[in-house]
């Protein structure tokens, strides 16, 4: 796959390994450029609380995710965690990091009903590659749409540092970039989508990757996991 490099400069997203500690006023985190602003970015998670977010199929947000050092962080047992709203077409910027062996996701076009949000919403996703089983393979390691396309290796950063990940949802068309790179691009309901679902797991759930739109959702897989920087631009 070519490595198409992508300028954090486009986000403003800041960049850093040790940064396990940085508070949510520190310069770049969590708040939004003049240039994002005026371009139509906005800030889903503000640094400090967990407004705009709920769990799953539930009115309130569980006390395992909390705002913690600036980073939306799983913390304690919770289950996965939905936006308050709900997108189309958009550009999704974050930056997420997970301990050793740690496993979490980012979802999108999530609709409640279905018991648990991987039964309709697809996934991007998040992981410590060299120290969890799935990241043996390229189709549920780091970046990938899981499952179903598989992610270029050697572009994840290790357990404990900060990965700068974006999903843009075009209509149909969705690409996973990680660090700069894009690791995947697929149509959704195309020949090939259908045929890739229909030997996989998710053809048990006839709602999968079918909604137009959604909420994004970040997932409990029972690990600690850090989100900062989460922003969002509407495309259409």
């Amino acid at each position: 796959m070519r490595r198409t490099l992508w300028s954090c400069a486009i986000v403003g997203l800041a960049i850093g390994t040790a940064c396990a500690t940085a508070q949510s006023d520190a310069p770049g985190l969590n708040v939004l450029t003049p240039a994002e602003k005026a371009t139509g970015w906005r800030l889903l998670f503000d640094g400090r609380t967990t407004n705009g977010w709920r769990g799953y199929m539930q009115e309130g947000m569980p006390e395992g995710w909390q705002a913690v050092d600036g980073a939306l962080t799983r913390v304690g047992r919770a289950g996965d965690i939905i936006t308050t709203e709900s997108y189309g077409s958009f550009e999704l910027s974050l930056e997420w990091k997970v301990g050793p062996g740690g496993n979490s996701g980012v979802f999108y076009r999530a609709i409640e009903g279905p018991d648990a949000i991987y039964m309709v919403a697809p996934e991007m996703q998040v992981l410590d590659d060299a120290g969890h089983r799935d990241g043996q393979s390229p189709l549920t390691s780091a970046g990938s749409n899981y499952g179903l396309h598989p992610a270029e290796r050697g572009v994840v950063r290790p357990a404990g540092e900060w990965n700068e990940a974006r999903i843009i949802v075009d209509g149909d068309h969705v690409e996973h970039w990680l660090n700069g790179v894009k690791l995947v691009d697929y149509e959704l309901g195309s020949p090939d989508w259908a045929e890739l679902v229909a030997n996989s797991k998710f053809v048990e759930w006839p709602e999968y990757g079918t909604a137009t739109e959604g909420h994004l959702g970040l997932q409990d897989h029972g690990d600690w996991a850090a989100f900062r920087n989460i922003k969002i631009r509407p495309l259409r």
